[in-house]
């Protein structure tokens, strides 16, 4: 199941889901010019990597590895094409119409925290691990709980593989993002704590993080009525 559309139309250009779509493919691409070895230091040096981020002292020191800034410079680091691409067409389908809700600015404040959260949730999971977080998808799980809020039953385009067969169908936002978090649940229970590989329970930190967030960051109604639901 793979989304690549929605049908809700956004009232403003969303000049910050744009402007995080190209940073990320812009470190991608810098990634790619340095040799395997340096690719490699890059994520030790700006992933999110529990144990240490856990070492107080750490914090204070003049380490090379600054455990604050790795917890935002981790969101802007991809370990793969397929990595990037996935989380940039997630943040595109679903970034703008979050970002029109909330305006530019608080949807700023609102990637990070969720980005954030999910880095929590990540080293809560696995304390001692000394595997590196990287990708945008804690953040962006973060835009998907907010969107399941926001537009519960917008019609999502979605591609259905079955077995050799391809069909584009259209399920309600409902659907398609719950179907998304349980397959998170599931496979952080399947997965080892601390292993390399997917970082789930960044996914459902994020998750849940957005869906509580959106009700403080969501914009008010001009006219006094509260807050608004567009759909």
């Amino acid at each position: 199941m793979i989304p690549f559309k929605d049908d809700v139309p956004t009232r403003t250009t969303p000049v910050i889901t744009i402007g995080l779509i190209i940073l990320n493919c812009l470190i991608f691409l810098y990634q790619l010019t340095l040799p395997v070895a340096e690719q490699k230091s890059m994520v030790y040096l700006f992933g999110v990597i529990p144990d240490k981020v856990l070492d107080l002292p750490l914090w204070s020191s003049r380490d090379l590895y600054n455990p604050a800034f790795s917890l935002i410079s981790s969101m802007f680091l991809h370990g793969g094409w397929f990595h990037l691409a996935g989380n940039m067409l997630y943040l595109w389908i679903f970034g703008n119409n979050v970002e029109d809700s909330m305006g530019h600015l608080r949807f700023i404040f609102f990637y990070l925290l969720s980005g954030l959260a999910a880095a929590a949730a990540q080293i809560y999971s696995a304390p001692d691990s000394a595997v590196p977080m990287i990708g945008a998808s804690g953040a962006i799980s973060g835009v998907l709980g907010a969107y399941l809020i926001l537009h519960p039953f917008a019609r999502v385009h979605t591609l259905i593989f079955i077995f050799f067969f391809i069909r584009v169908i259209e399920l309600p936002a409902i659907i398609v993002l719950t179907f998304w978090f349980l397959a998170q649940i599931v496979n952080s229970l399947a997965a080892g704590p601390g292993e390399a590989g997917v970082a789930w329970h960044a996914h459902i930190g994020g998750f849940i993080t957005g869906f509580v967030l959106i009700r403080f960051f969501q914009k008010t109604s001009r006219r006094g009525q509260g807050r608004y639901w567009w759909a």
